[in-house]
């Protein structure tokens, strides 16, 4: 008989002498370990994090704590639809479809009464981002093209094939502008979320076919919020990534170390939404192509704008497909490409990418299913409003488009810079500028802006503002306008001294300090539920 190995003769020597329940009981304990052991490290969040959760989970459980919150959320929840009954004053609320159809000059008459109903002059200029263009010839060409198109569907490419070619020659201009190859795909979105979600499922499914059950991504903390719906609708994990404290773009080092077997996506901003800094793409590319994992440029804020740049007069770092790394884009037609919201590409460096992110089911008894996106049904109009768009505009009206743009964001930057008690947040790559203030609170600013007519994006961790530059701002006075408001408000600040914000805006300052996010989430929640809040007639009768 040959003679044990060494493992087991140490085994049974551990056991010697042992109970048989203590064999037992000391072999499930390891079994459980292992287990926990195996799920931490493939849980979709940090063990701290979690730790953190499940902590805060049972505080709130604690009756006084739970009464206490309760309390607060019925406040905040009570001042969110206050807020609303405040905006509608006055205005019809439609509760039951009304007996007979109105006339249809009544239902215009409605539509413009609606969109009255806003504290912006969006027209004028005072919104950052969320309007990008404010031109009547390029409004009525996409408007009409939507007209014709309003009721085709190019799910059903036999009966509207020439919604599918308007579609194919969207994604094929966007990729010639990404210098992308004749191999290079993609498709038309709803949105930029659409698209990131779409990059998304196309890597996660990658991974599983490689065995990987449980993938991950690797992103920045500056990465649009977009990847974390993703995360949460396609289960994948996400792993942060800090900034450069100074630059405000990817810690390279800090991605090579976060990558790990279970890595199936590594994400750049081109620019980043909260301070409009690129990430290095082209360090990117190298550590993709190094670990053979996709990389994803996310240009949907800027994307439209960089191509255009250098042949503006403003040069631009690589960060599209001249890069081999870079595997899938993603771009907003519906943001610098100036076509109406709704549209937007994403784009991969070859079909087999793009094969993954569709669905396709075989055996249904309606027969064999695909579909490139999230939705089935799709609005064919949006995509020919996009197409028209593109078609009129043409490329030297996008270089003037976009040499205007960067002229008003230089200007607002270099004024912004000249503001005592404010500083600006790293190096802005296309046209968003972000600031804070090391003398005041930020918020306090934002809300006398805010009272001056100004709407601007809050940031928090650290707290700021941004202004994202549109043609909008490019109007005869706009650009002036906001930097004397803005040295106006950064001199009372500054003479208020540390006096804290009060109102609306302090929310963003408070939420920052709550270690328990889930509060955070709470809040939030019941402020998208006021979106959907209508008023009665007792909301009024309280007042």
């Amino acid at each position: 008989m040959s003679e044990r190995p060494q493992p087991l003769k140490a085994i049974n020597k551990f056991f010697d002498g042992k109970e048989p329940w203590q064999i037992v009981t000391m072999t499930a304990s390891s079994v459980l370990a292992l287990v926990w052991a195996h799920s931490l490290y493939n849980a979709k969040e940090s063990p701290t994090t979690r730790l953190r959760k499940e902590f805060f989970r049972w505080l709130r459980r604690v009756p006084i704590v739970r009464r206490k919150i309760e309390e607060k959320m019925n406040e905040i929840k009570a001042d969110f639809r206050k807020d609303v009954a405040k905006r509608l004053a006055g205005v019809n609320v439609n509760r039951k479809l009304p007996e007979n159809g109105l006339p249809s000059e009544r239902v215009v008459e409605e539509i413009r009464d609606h969109l009255s109903l806003g504290s912006y002059d969006w027209k004028g200029g005072h919104v950052s981002g969320a309007v990008y263009h404010t031109n009547e010839d390029i409004y009525r060409v996409a408007c009409d093209a939507y007209a014709l198109t309003a009721y085709t569907n190019p799910l059903h490419a036999d009966v509207f094939p020439g919604i599918n070619k308007m579609e194919a020659e969207i994604v094929r201009m966007a990729i010639n502008l990404f210098h992308g190859d004749d191999k290079c795909c993609g498709t038309v979105t709803t949105g930029g979320t659409e698209s990131i979600m779409m990059a998304c499922k196309a890597f996660r499914d990658r991974a599983y076919s490689k065995g990987i059950s449980n993938p991950q991504m690797v992103l920045a903390t500056t990465a649009h919020t977009a990847f974390d719906k993703a995360a949460q609708y396609l289960g994948i994990s996400v792993v942060t990534v800090p900034v450069n404290p100074d630059t405000l773009t990817v810690d390279i080092e800090a991605v090579k170390k976060a990558i790990g077997r279970r890595t199936c996506l590594i994400v750049g901003s081109a620019p980043n939404f909260p301070y409009g800094t690129m990430d290095d793409i082209r360090a990117l590319s190298n550590i993709a192509l190094e670990y053979e994992i996709p990389l994803h440029v996310d240009a949907c804020l800027g994307g439209f704008v960089a191509c255009f740049m250098p042949d503006a007069g403003y040069p631009v770092p690589d960060f599209d497909f001249r890069l081999p790394g870079v595997a899938s884009m993603s771009a907003d037609t519906h943001k610098y490409g100036f076509a109406p919201k709704g549209t937007s590409v994403v784009l991969y460096r070859h079909e087999e990418y793009r094969h993954g992110q569709y669905t396709v089911t075989t055996d249904w008894p309606g027969g064999v299913y695909g579909s490139p996106t999230v939705n089935g049904s799709r609005a064919g109009g949006s995509i020919a409003a996009c197409w028209a768009s593109m078609m009129y505009i043409g490329k030297n009206r996008y270089v003037d488009m976009t040499r205007e743009i960067l002229q008003t964001t230089n200007y607002i930057l270099e004024e912004l810079r000249k503001i005592k008690g404010i500083f600006i947040f790293g190096k802005p790559a296309t046209t968003v500028i972000a600031f804070g203030s090391k003398q005041f609170d930020i918020f306090k600013m934002a809300d006398l802006l805010h009272k001056k007519g100004w709407s601007l994006n809050a940031l928090q961790f650290p707290s700021g503002i941004h202004i994202c530059v549109t043609h909008a701002h490019t109007a005869e006075g706009v650009a002036e306008r906001f930097v004397n408001d803005t040295r106006v408000v950064a001199a009372e600040c500054l003479k208020a001294g540390d006096a804290p914000v009060e109102g609306k805006m302090a929310i963003y300052g408070v939420a920052q300090g709550i270690s328990d996010r889930s509060l955070v989430s709470d809040i939030t929640k019941h402020f998208i539920d006021s979106m959907y809040y209508l008023p009665t007639e007792q909301d009024y009768d309280k007042k």
